[in-house]
């Protein structure tokens, strides 16, 4: 399965993100080093060793975040999706004790802080691929199994 796909409102928000490291915090750090740089000894001056620190941790995500956005592909929403689930869909499951599970399934770079986003690579996802509403799923993990009802699939249009 693909590992680069992405939805359109994740790819824009690790743009944002590299844009704010890029134009905002990036030059904000840089001052900060010239002006601890300029106070002399470097060795016993925290606000140099701590931003040339941070200097290094933007770089560093800024080459990734380039890397990786240049490896995404988008994957637009399409009326055939529709009534299955696919990649971008909000699906909640449903079990024989009515506990309800709502997700939607996202690419790998987008789970990261988000809880209620699943990558396409988990389980429960690989289960709900292509299925309908009304269908049953057995999620397998190395533990155990479990059976689900798929109670409702819904697209944001972004």
């Amino acid at each position: 399965m693909d590992t680069n796909v992405i939805t359109p409102a994740g790819y824009a928000e690790l743009q944002q993100e590299l844009d704010d490291l890029w134009r905002k915090e990036r030059p904000e750090v840089t001052k900060k080093v010239q002006w601890a740089a300029s106070l002399g000894d470097r060795s016993e001056n925290a606000d140099y060793q701590y931003n040339k620190k941070r200097l290094r941790e933007i770089d560093r995500r800024v080459r990734y975040l380039r890397n990786r956005l240049s490896k995404l592909r988008v994957v637009e929403y399409s009326p055939a999706q529709e009534g299955k689930a696919f990649f971008g869909a909000w699906v909640t499951l449903v079990d024989e004790n009515d506990d309800r599970l709502t997700f939607r399934i996202v690419g790998p770079d987008e789970i990261y802080g988000k809880k209620d986003y699943v990558s396409v690579h988990a389980p429960v996802v690989k289960a709900c691929l292509g299925k309908s509403v009304g269908e049953e799923i057995v999620v397998r993990t190395p533990d155990s199994s479990k059976v689900w009802e798929i109670d409702e699939i819904e697209y944001q249009h972004e």
